[in-house]
């Protein structure tokens, strides 16, 4: 049974609570895998430690405000909600939680108090079917009612004034996650326009990020974990751009897990082409990358499939030296924390 490659213990203090200001502020560890070297810069540094060839792919989901708080009308009793996916037959995938136990057919009430939502089958692992009670899309009703789904580490899930705009990355377009592809979080217009003098491409993928992706590895054989599925997209010009990149030698930097996963998703297909559809990709080591040369990437909870790829990527010992030396060095960590950038 193969044992965990790399696990850490984090002091609660260096749990990031409130976003750098400025984004590109934020502290970047650079790694090096072919001489095991770390160095220290900030993240606004980012087009002086790539090369004029190289590519970034961006994951441009954008997070919805999927937290919702209401009272059960039968009982008044507190009732919080996720929303997860849109079902398409006017139904939603939502996660419930309230004290007691709830019963299919009940009816929610959800805060300003104009909408209502029924419940109308238990799914597995806490999940339900449930029926909004107005004529608007998910979208639209999630943007009058919802709140910004903070995972719990930040301020217990509490969301504050600036956390809608603070949770997004800048080049989010496309609606559906239920949490922020983090990388991306310390991207801003200058540290693009620098890319963009340096001759640093950018292209797109997408990919949803779900729930699971905060669920902890809780089988002893790591190799066992049942990976949740997100939807994911690869568009053509994406595609195009990665060929047009490798041919002229350069490099495709994943800027976060979500970019790996959707390109290495693809190429255990076959060549690499446009594709869109649901990944349950998992990666850990060892694993033979295909696509992704150079990772961005936030420093990620214990446990985690998320730290799995990184060791994969990066390699488990190089991997632990990077975070010791993060934890050490007082680095901020997970979603609003500080980056790292493995280079081969």
């Amino acid at each position: 049974m193969p044992a965990f490659p790399f696990d850490y213990e984090l002091p609660a203090g260096l749990i990031a609570q409130q976003p750098m200001e400025p984004r590109d502020q934020a502290r970047l560890l650079v790694v090096r895998r072919h001489d095991h070297l770390l160095a220290h810069h900030r993240f606004c540094d980012l087009s002086t430690l790539l090369g004029p060839n190289d590519i970034l792919i961006l994951n441009d989901t954008q997070v919805l405000p999927a937290r919702l708080i209401g009272r059960r009308a039968a009982t008044g009793g507190k009732w919080e909600g996720l929303f997860l996916r849109d079902l398409g037959d006017g139904g939603w995938e939502i996660v419930c939680q309230t004290r007691g136990r709830l019963q299919p057919g009940e009816r929610i009430t959800v805060e300003p108090g104009d909408l209502n939502i029924e419940l109308i089958e238990r799914l597995p692992e806490g999940r339900w079917r449930a029926r909004p009670e107005a004529a608007a899309s998910a979208i639209e009703l999630l943007h009058r009612h919802g709140r910004v789904p903070l995972p719990p580490y930040i301020r217990k899930g509490i969301a504050v004034e600036g956390d809608r705009e603070h949770y997004q990355t800048v080049y989010a377009r496309e609606p559906g996650a239920v949490a922020a592809p983090t990388a991306g979080l310390h991207f801003t217009p200058a540290v693009f326009e620098r890319l963009h003098e340096r001759g640093i491409g950018s292209a797109f993928v997408t990919l949803h990020v779900g729930l699971g992706t905060f669920r902890p590895v809780d089988v002893p054989d790591y190799t066992q974990h049942r990976m949740h599925t997100e939807w994911a997209s690869l568009p053509e010009a994406t595609v195009r751009a990665i060929r047009e990149c490798k041919s002229r030698g350069g490099r495709v930097v994943a800027v976060g897990t979500t970019a790996v996963r959707v390109l290495e998703t693809v190429a255990k297909i076959g060549p690499l082409a446009p594709w869109q559809g649901e990944t349950d990709l998992f990666i850990h080591p060892p694993y033979p990358f295909q696509v992704v040369d150079a990772l961005i990437t936030n420093f990620h909870l214990p446990r985690t499939t998320l730290l799995l790829l990184v060791a994969a990527f990066a390699g488990a010992e190089l991997t632990s030296l990077a975070y010791h030396t993060a934890i050490a060095e007082r680095y901020r960590f997970f979603s609003y924390g500080d980056a790292m950038l493995v280079l081969p």
